[in-house]
C-alpha cells in the first residue's frame, strides 16, 4: 500500500472496529480476533481499487455493528417499560 491516505483510513477502520467490539455480544476477545484475522489476510492487497472496495466494506460492518447496538439498547428500553 503506497499510498499515505489510504493506509491512514486503514488504521482508522481497524481502531474504530476494534471499538466498536468492546460491546460485541460474544465477547471482546472474540471479535478482536476476527477483526486481526481479516484484516492480516488482506495485508498484501495492493491495487488502489481493491482496497477501497475492502474499506467500504469495512464501513457496511461498522454500520452494520451500530445498528446491532442501537436494537439492543431499544430492545432493553422497551422491555423496561413493557411487559
Amino acid at each position: 500500500m503506497s499510498n499515505p491516505k489510504l493506509r491512514s483510513q486503514v488504521i482508522n477502520l481497524y481502531k474504530t472496529l476494534l471499538y466498536l467490539g468492546k460491546e460485541y455480544p460474544k465477547g471482546y476477545t472474540y471479535f478482536r480476533d476476527r477483526c486481526k484475522t481479516a484484516f492480516m489476510k488482506n495485508k498484501d492487497k495492493t491495487d488502489e481499487e481493491e482496497i477501497k472496495m475492502l474499506i467500504a466494506r469495512g464501513k457496511f460492518v461498522e454500520k452494520e455493528l451500530e445498528a446491532l447496538y442501537m436494537l439492543r439498547k431499544y430492545r432493553t428500553l422497551k422491555k423496561r417499560y413493557y411487559e
